[in-house]
């Protein structure tokens, strides 16, 4: 598919409520270079451009609107298949993510991260300790989708205790992290928590993020329930 076709494809698949609805979830920026076009379709979408010259796409493909940026982190995540061959391509991605959307669909889509652990976990790490927003909340979303279990669990909530960005979404998405590697590992993450450095605000939403989980036990809610701590 050529630039023009996807983006005549992309206007004819907009749906102007679902625009209207999506857009008010989002940062103004974003929000404004919105069409209205479903998850779902992207998908499809980028699965054709991935079974062509999809690098000559993400060389190409235009920033003007939300769903071309979002459309340009779903092809890297299908289409790039080692480290090798995925880690430029989210390089060159990555200062383009300026709002949560974009940022968690891309890192749920780096499958190579599930191939190849242990390459993904070295090039991830440093992203958590990144002071600007959307490096340190694309860090703790790759950590929660892809490296929540044993092995990784002390090391993550140490990176995530550690975080330097201050700014909202980034602090979001470690309390996500945090009460994700909870239910995977709900010992190492409950002796996690009793020492834990994180803000009071993080701190409580990862709580009530456990609180809210349908994957956490009733004994285990009624613990985290009066684990947190009281404005001071």
């Amino acid at each position: 598919m050529t630039i023009p076709e996807i983006e005549e494809e992309l206007q004819c698949m907009a749906e102007p409520k679902y625009r209207d609805f999506s857009s008010r979830l989002l940062p103004q920026a974003a929000a404004e270079g919105m069409l209205g076009v479903r998850l779902p379709k992207l998908r499809q979408m980028a699965g054709k451009i991935s079974k062509g010259d999809w690098q000559a796409f993400l060389q190409t493909c235009p920033d003007r609107w939300f769903e071309e940026i979002m459309l340009q982190g779903m092809v890297i995540g299908r289409a790039a298949k080692t480290p090798e061959e995925a880690i430029p391509w989210i390089q060159q991605f990555l200062p383009k993510i300026d709002n949560w959307s974009i940022c968690d669909s891309f890192c749920v889509g780096l499958k190579v991260a599930n191939r190849y652990p242990q390459q993904m976990w070295r090039f991830v790490t440093p992203y958590v300790r990144s002071e600007r927003e959307y490096f340190a909340r694309f860090g703790a979303v790759m950590l929660l989708d892809h490296f929540a279990a044993p092995e990784y669990a002390g090391k993550a909530l140490q990176l995530l205790d550690n975080m330097r960005s201050t700014a909202y979404y980034a602090g979001m998405a470690a309390a996500w992290a945090v009460s994700v590697f909870y239910v995977h590992c709900p010992e190492i993450t409950g002796e996690y928590l009793r020492h834990s450095h994180l803000s009071d605000a993080v701190y409580n939403q990862a709580l009530q993020k456990i609180i809210e989980s349908r994957r956490a036990t009733p004994e285990q809610k009624t613990a985290v329930r009066a684990m947190k701590r009281k404005p001071r």
